[in-house]
């Protein structure tokens, strides 16, 4: 039943996408019949059509790699700031092709002669939409050229200069006050379709954004918008670093008391201690329990996917992208509460497994853990898929389960050391591409550390414990970690709550495309990518001696593998504190020389064949 149920669900939604196919090219494009146009939207139920089209824009979306926290680079790497001009730019390209269909849904409605409350959702979702695209090109490249109708050749927003970041958030803030005004509330639509409480929290995340951007960044990558850059012109009433992050909180606490979402929390002997992992590759048959989408009431924005209607098509779990460093791994704390520095119940590195007892359960949920057993995917990749029903011992399959590290060279490029299992899929009905999990592209807990961000930001620095208990601690309880208070750090001169709620919103949202935006938009990316990236410790663990007990006859560890070598004196991995630093004989990934990332690389360089065709399209800063 709970098959049915989702698959009801999703099918306005996927239905749209199968319908509007052979229309792609006539919405993407400067439209070449009038009529057809003129005929199209004539009732509710087209514009509803229309509307359910854009949510194909909401997509998996490539999870990032090469940062502080991630075991993962290929080289160059973007991680590493080698950023260099392109010609063309698939964001600035298909951005604003997607913009094209909400405006001219919205041209549309204003012409429509029947009753406008009739489709005030499917305009609502237009202005959302618009939103969307403009705060996807406004993250990549801060001021671009506001585009707000449909165009055609001859329109002069195709050869006008940029706007400014302001003018651009400017219009996305107004853009949301009317999405929020004509949106259905959350328990009136299906699962997967836009809700006033989903545009209330992407404009709260809007705002945190640029309120911390101008607070920490401010017009440092803006240019004169005359030879350079977009420049800082503000528009009439932009709001004040204060008021973003007042109306940020306010938003936030609302969609809070709503009670139209729910942290998955879904523990049960058959799930375990697993329940956090099973939320990111839902479908049928995926976990133990037999909970499905339909179940999940933490995302409220999210691409929908059906293994029939429409396929993710990502081999993630071949991949494992989410894989962490040295650094991300002394990040998740304990189950005291603290990290790992100054935690009485932390076990070291000695052993291998020692550092993954008594911590927090994204540890042990996403990461693997050394000689525990795994089931693999698909019918016969790693030994096969899940079979809940069975052990591993009596699955039937001749394999080793047991997770053994990578530590024999550098050359592969993804899960040396550690290996990451968020997003990874175990089903034995899904091959290769195959597994079509809904992703997530803002979660509820995301709303919660927007709250308490935003207050700690009004606070200079303070938040009262009620405030923790409304938000952020509710997510380290259902990750077995105690609450965060003022009592708590107190002891401890490196912690900060700054600094905790900062670490917070890395832990939970890692993988989720956060990181590098964070880092960006409170002015530390420079600092914090520009380390050495570690790994395992070798020196003083089992590691150093330990044999592969898949192939008796080697070591886990090949030091001839990795040239870099280890670490040799203690190195502070973070502009805060209270991360733990890097002690000796840690495995190098990437060395500080390699990494070269400047305030310059904070956006994008506009596409060089963008500024062929517009000249008064100015490059930022640095380019």
């Amino acid at each position: 039943m709970k098959n049915i149920k989702i698959r009801t669900q999703i099918l306005p939604l996927l239905i749209a996408v199968l319908f509007f196919t052979s229309c792609e090219e006539f919405l993407d494009q400067t439209p070449q019949d009038s009529v057809t146009e003129a005929v199209y939207f004539e009732t509710a139920v087209q514009f509803e059509t229309a509307a359910n089209y854009f949510y194909t824009r909401f997509a998996y979306q490539d999870i990032e790699e090469g940062h502080d926290l991630s075991g993962n680079y290929t080289t160059p790497d973007y991680g590493q700031g080698i950023i260099t001009p392109v010609d063309k730019d698939d964001i600035w390209k298909n951005n604003y092709i997607y913009l094209r269909a909400p405006n001219q849904l919205i041209e549309k409605a204003a012409l429509y002669s029947g009753n406008q409350n009739d489709i005030a959702g499917s305009v609502g979702a237009a202005y959302f939409f618009r939103a969307w695209h403009h705060f996807t090109l406004l993250k990549r490249f801060g001021g671009v050229p506001i585009v707000t109708r449909s165009l055609d050749v001859n329109s002069p927003e195709v050869t006008a200069a940029r706007n400014s970041r302001y003018e651009v958030v400017y219009q996305i803030l107004t853009d949301l006050d009317v999405a929020i005004a004509k949106l259905p509330a959350a328990n009136a639509v299906v699962q997967g379709k836009l809700s006033t409480e989903a545009a209330k929290a992407f404009k709260a995340r809007v705002l945190l954004y640029e309120g911390t951007w101008d607070k920490y960044v401010g017009d440092a990558t803006d240019g004169n918008g005359t030879s350079v850059g977009a420049g800082s012109k503000k528009p009439t009433g932009y709001p004040t670093v204060e008021s973003m992050l007042t109306s940020a909180k306010q938003l936030s606490l609302e969609v809070m008391n709503s009670g139209s979402f729910q942290l998955w929390d879904k523990r049960s002997t058959a799930l375990g201690q697993n329940h956090l992992f099973y939320l990111y590759n839902l479908e049928v048959g995926s976990n133990p329990a037999g909970l499905t989408k339909a179940d999940n009431k933490e995302f409220i924005i999210q691409a929908v996917y059906d293994f029939t209607l429409r396929n993710l098509n990502k081999n993630i779990s071949h991949a494992k992208p989410v894989t962490p460093s040295r650094k991300m791994m002394d990040m998740y704390l304990c189950t005291d509460g603290l990290p790992v520095q100054h935690s009485a119940v932390f076990q070291g590195y000695t052993n291998m497994v020692d550092e993954f007892k008594n911590r927090d359960l994204r540890l042990t949920n996403f990461v693997a853990e050394p000689l525990k057993e795994y089931w693999g995917r698909g019918a016969a990749i790693d030994g096969g898929g899940a079979q809940y029903t069975k052990t591993f011992a009596t699955s039937g399959v001749v394999f080793d389960y047991r997770y053994v590290p990578q530590l024999l060279s550098i050359s592969g490029g993804r899960n040396i050391g550690y290996q990451g299992r968020k997003f990874v899929s175990e089903q034995q009905n899904r091959e290769g591409n195959s597994a079509s999990p809904n992703w997530p592209l803002l979660r509820y807990a995301e709303v919660m550390l927007i709250y308490a961000e935003a207050t700690v930001e009004l606070g200079n620095g303070a938040i009262s414990d009620a405030d923790l208990n409304l938000s952020i601690n509710k997510i380290r309880a259902r990750a077995g970690v105690a609450p965060l208070t003022n009592a708590l750090i107190a002891p401890y001169s490196d912690l900060t709550m700054l600094g905790e709620i900062r670490r917070e919103r890395a832990l939970e949202l890692d993988g989720e495309n956060q990181r590098y935006d964070d880092l960006m938009r409170w002015n530390i990316a420079v600092q914090e990518l520009n380390r050495n990236v570690a790994l395992t410790y070798i020196t003083g663990t089992e590691y150093e001696t330990a044999i592969n007990p898949k192939a008796p006859t080697t070591k886990i560890y090949n030091a001839a593998g990795f040239p870099l070598g280890l670490t040799t004196s203690e190195q502070s991995t973070s502009v805060y504190a209270g991360i733990a630093t890097t002690k000796p004989g840690a495995l190098l990934l990437d060395v500080a020389g390699n990494r070269n990332w400047t305030i310059a690389r904070y956006l994008s360089g506009i596409p060089i064949d963008e500024i062929k065709l517009n000249p008064k399209l100015n490059q930022n800063p640095g380019w």
